[in-house]
């Protein structure tokens, strides 16, 4: 009875940390948000893109201190102050129309919010179920960033339209206040002693069990040759995907002369989920690095080819192609750092790496913003992305698991 108790709960907080993520990925919508301050507020591409760019590196800044605090504290706690200021940035940014003060509500308190949140609802998840599901589990719970913006960028753009865009801030705001603080409650960690249940398939099968994992703290995964190439491709991976996320709609409108962004964005949230999910699913079979230098090598073909999708069909293959990519990264990376580093201390550990994602945030936007304004078009920044990738897979291929390292040091 104890036993199904405890399955429960973790299903409990597995499906709880999907909720949390559901709630807090408004920044999944900012294309819609950017479109509508270029348009009706009459600011320039680099001015609209830098509160999202912003947000994006104090989010990942902040998630290496909330990787911490939750490994300390609970992750709780640290998921509850990760809503209010997520929904407290968005109140305080409807309050004003000026770029730069945008970019201090939305783009640090509100990024910072999603940090703390974002960073504190994977590890408790990862420590209720057995370690031969980590990248379902992963999957899973990251898939809610990604799906967000499915019902986030058609609300978003229906109160853009009636509302107008401050009282759209305020409106998300208190949304996210209300419900992100209430799903936060059933975020926990399991009991002391816990042991996750074997899963039955793997009771029943000839297949190598899993193989005891030592635990790395934040200053011992810095000291191993694998972190580097792992932030590496973290980074230059996520640049691409972030560049289309936050450009989609001007992407669409500039491109194939298709004023649909709100569909996109919401085509782009579907196959973003599926391919965190799927990526997770599938690593869990054939391996996290082999999934990784496909999902690198399937991002690049689209990058190369992005430039030639000058039709709403080219455009929604790309969408689809580009969130697969980007949502896969987000389901990978977390697994490779419970495989490589340990579950014990993974959100401090995760937090180090995911300063990846926070560099790439500046690297992919910035970069398209700086182009479009300068060109008139992203075509050179579609091309410089496919040569990032290129880079990237390179290093894939030469990526191997230090764990592996550790055992062949303690059997000699």
């Amino acid at each position: 009875m104890e036993n199904k108790s405890l399955a429960k709960q973790a299903w409990t907080v597995l499906l709880a940390g999907l909720g949390v993520n559901l709630t807090i990925g408004v920044l999944y919508s900012w294309s819609v948000i950017k479109k509508s301050l270029v348009a009706d507020l009459n600011w320039s591409n680099s001015e609209a893109s830098l509160p999202y760019t912003v947000a994006i590196l104090v989010w990942a800044l902040t998630l290496l201190v909330a990787g911490k605090l939750q490994d300390k504290y609970g992750p709780k706690k640290i998921v509850i102050l990760g809503t209010i200021f997520t929904a407290l940035g968005l109140i305080l940014s409807s309050f004003t129309t000026n770029p730069a003060i945008i970019v201090l509500s939305y783009g640090i308190i509100t990024g910072g919010g999603i940090g703390f949140a974002y960073a504190s609802v994977t590890p408790p998840a990862l420590k209720w179920f057995h370690p031969a599901k980590k990248g379902m589990v992963t999957g899973i719970v990251v898939s809610g960033m990604g799906l967000a913006s499915l019902y986030i960028a058609p609300i978003t753009t229906a109160l853009i339209s009636s509302f107008g865009i401050s009282r759209t801030f305020l409106i998300l705001g208190i949304f996210i206040l209300i419900v992100g603080t209430g799903i936060a409650q059933l975020i926990k960690n399991p009991p002391e002693g816990y042991v996750p249940e074997e899963p039955k398939n793997m009771k029943n099968s000839n297949a190598p069990k899993s193989k005891p994992v030592a635990d790395f703290d934040w200053k011992g995964i810095i000291k191993t040759k694998e972190f580097y190439f792992l932030w590496i491709m973290f980074a230059l991976s996520s640049s691409a995907g972030l560049m289309i996320i936050g450009n989609l709609a001007a992407i669409s409108l500039e491109q194939a002369s298709w004023d649909k962004g709100f569909f996109l964005v919401g085509l782009l949230a579907i196959f973003n989920a599926l391919g965190r999910i799927g990526a997770g699913l599938i690593s869990d079979k054939i391996g996290r690095i082999r999934t990784l230098t496909l999902v690198l090598a399937i991002q690049g073909i689209n990058m190369l080819l992005f430039a030639s999708y000058v039709n709403p069909i080219g455009i929604t293959i790309g969408t689809m192609l580009a969130g697969i990519g980007y949502g896969s990264l987000l389901s990978l990376f977390p697994s490779l750092t419970a495989d490589f580093y340990g579950v014990k201390n993974f959100g401090g550990n995760y937090g180090v790496l995911y300063t990846a994602w926070g560099i790439s945030g500046t690297i992919g936007p910035i970069m398209a913003a700086v182009i479009v304004d300068s060109t008139g078009s992203y075509n050179l920044a579609y091309l410089i992305s496919a040569g990032l990738l290129i880079f990237a897979i390179g290093i894939s291929l030469i990526t191997k698991n230090p764990q592996d390292s550790k055992r062949l040091n303690q059997a000699a």
